[in-house]
């Protein structure tokens, strides 16, 4: 082997090695409770997910016919500039039953509501009670477009409209602070970003980058 070739080689697994270093980074397991840069508020579109995941036993309580859900919170996720802490721990610290009263009626059931303490609230710093209670003041801050609040059939969208619409419904708000995810070309949720007080929408480039490149999206309606 030529030394140009020995080069490129190492160049090339040196690329590798760096690359499985960057996508550890972005998406750390465990870290420090209470160290990261801002909020996203994720909600769920409930009537999309059970369109595409609603057969799955896990599913079948939020899914059930004539549930009639919109949209759910699926999660108050710590976030940082770049990529998100998850599992901080301590892992025998569960949520108590006062603590999981304060989730109801955000979450669709109460697994979820155990899942997300586990894997983002661990990381927030707070206890169970205070991040169900900030999970709660997210949620309230935000206001559904009327034309989704009240969507009895299906709507076809495109991405910046969904956000312009939001956008429109809460001030200060700018499509550049939010984005909309998608799964085949239908709505799965909304994911806004929010600064760690609560008080204010932020910027949040890589959250914003990561949303739906699909043209057309599909807004199922309630069944």
């Amino acid at each position: 082997m030529t030394l140009a070739r020995i080069g490129l080689f190492v160049a090339a697994l040196f690329g590798l090695l760096i690359g499985e270093v960057t996508a550890q980074g972005r998406y750390q397991r465990g870290g420090e409770p209470g160290d990261f840069d801002f909020y996203v508020l994720a909600l769920s579109w409930s009537p999309g997910f059970c369109e595409l995941d609603g057969d799955r036993e896990r599913n079948r309580e939020q899914c059930a016919g004539g549930a009639g859900l919109r949209f759910v919170v699926h999660g108050l996720w710590p976030q940082n500039e770049r990529g998100y802490p998850s599992e901080c721990g301590p892992s025998g610290r569960t949520p108590s039953r006062i603590a999981l009263d304060q989730a109801k009626g955000l979450f669709p059931t109460e697994g979820l509501a155990r899942y997300e303490w586990r894997k983002h609230g661990t990381c927030s710093g707070s206890s169970p009670s205070d991040y169900f209670a900030d999970v709660r003041r997210a949620r309230e801050k935000i206001v559904i477009p009327p034309v989704l609040a009240k969507a009895e059939r299906d709507q076809n969208w495109t991405a910046i409209d969904l956000e312009r619409a939001f956008v429109a419904a809460n001030p200060g708000l700018r499509t550049d602070m939010m984005s909309v995810a998608c799964k085949r070309g239908v709505l799965q949720e909304v994911r806004i970003c929010l600064s760690k007080d609560l008080r204010d929408f932020r910027m949040c480039g890589e959250v914003d980058r990561s949303g739906c490149r699909t043209r057309d999206i599909t807004v199922v309606a309630p069944r």
